[in-house]
């Protein structure tokens, strides 16, 4: 009987974990963009964006096409501001408050040691990306 038990257990483990997450479109993700470079102490940060309908994974609760978010910035970077080869990231939150603590944080790390320079949400702002699934 212990035997059967353990095999009813260890397939019901299965089927939990084979379940995939499905990304989740919400209103309200807070994000805003970092840029950094190796060859100088130049550091961009856009202010804080609320980005409509971006994607969430259900599961890990990430923020999918974060890539592309990134690419966006380094395109701006590279084509406007004429900064070629910079390294780019998006940090984000579900809560504006939760956003606004962690740019203080990345704000309080940088301001020391490097030129920090704003980017203005009239000069560039993320673009949602579209990560519907598929239905074909």
């Amino acid at each position: 009987m212990n035997l059967v038990k353990s095999i009813l257990i260890a397939m019901l483990i299965l089927m939990v974990s084979s379940v995939e997450a499905k990304p989740l479109k919400t209103n309200k993700v807070y994000m805003f963009g970092f840029s950094a470079s190796f060859k100088d102490s130049v550091v961009y940060v856009t202010e804080i964006q609320n980005v409509q309908e971006a994607w969430i994974d259900t599961k890990t609760k990430f923020l999918l096409g974060r890539d592309q978010y990134s690419a966006q910035l380094k395109n701006y970077l590279t084509d406007k501001l004429n900064q070629p080869g910079r390294v780019s990231m998006v940090l984000f939150e579900l809560n504006k408050k939760k956003a606004e603590k962690l740019y203080l944080k990345l704000m309080k790390k940088y301001q020391k040691g490097y030129d920090v320079r704003y980017v203005n949400n009239k000069d560039f702002s993320f673009e949602a990306i579209d990560m519907s699934p598929d239905d074909k």
